[in-house]
């Protein structure tokens, strides 16, 4: 069962202000350089617009979670779960959400993007995604990698299971904590095809993080997770 956690809602209103301030930021400094003519901001799926997107989001909260956990005199190696009580036990636990979840995500996006299509929903390939399979540039592949294999579990597991779940689970509401902010985790990708399999992944990393109590597990399945698509990406596409 998930331990007590001592984030304070001011604390997380604050850091969640800060990260939507940054994401617009960048955002903004996007679209004015597109809007420029700049070489690499010149498409809507340039690596520039990504660059800046990706660095708005996942890379300023990388800076606010070291903040966020001074703020509390909390260490990451505490909270990341590097400490953590049978480390062992909970990253194999992790490889075994993968193993099940993968081919079940595979086949959740599949039957969506065929349920989108019959009621004549345009699907499009992320914008990551349709970079990755156009890339020519072996730093762009390397960028993608990196973001999506270390960058984007790390952020996107602390902001929704490390630090909004225990929270508003705490303010008692477990049933959203679950489900809604599992809803929003999937949302946030602005992706439809992937709606439905991103959510059932979150759910099962939420479970993952009550069941081990270590924040370790789910960012090590989602790294994977990532991981496993991304290699697909390349090889088949």
């Amino acid at each position: 069962m998930l331990s007590e956690k001592p984030w304070r809602i001011e604390a997380v209103l604050q850091f969640c202000g800060a990260l939507l301030c940054c994401w617009c930021l960048g955002i903004t400094l996007a679209g004015l350089l597109h809007e420029a003519n700049v070489a690499g901001f010149r498409q809507p799926d340039s690596f520039g617009i990504l660059l800046l997107g990706t660095l708005g989001f996942q890379g300023a909260a990388w800076i606010l979670i070291l903040f966020f956990l001074r703020r509390h005199q909390t260490g990451w190696r505490d909270t990341f779960g590097f400490r953590g009580p049978q480390l062992k036990r909970a990253l194999l636990l992790a490889l075994a959400v993968v193993i099940i979840i993968l081919p079940a995500a595979w086949l959740l996006q599949n039957l969506s993007g065929i349920a989108l299509a019959k009621i004549g929903w345009p699907l499009e390939d992320q914008r990551a995604v349709k970079l990755l399979v156009d890339a020519k540039a072996w730093w762009v592949r390397d960028y993608l990698a990196v973001f999506a294999i270390v960058l984007a579990p790390v952020a996107e597991e602390f902001i929704f299971r490390g630090m909004l779940y225990p929270l508003v689970k705490r303010l008692g509401s477990p049933r959203f904590a679950f489900f809604g902010l599992s809803a929003i985790f999937a949302e946030i990708h602005l992706d439809a095809g992937t709606l439905v399999p991103l959510f059932v992944l979150a759910l099962a990393l939420t479970w993952l993080y009550e069941k081990t109590d270590n924040l370790l597990a789910p960012i090590a399945a989602h790294s994977l997770f990532n991981a496993v698509n991304f290699i697909v990406l390349c090889f088949v596409k």
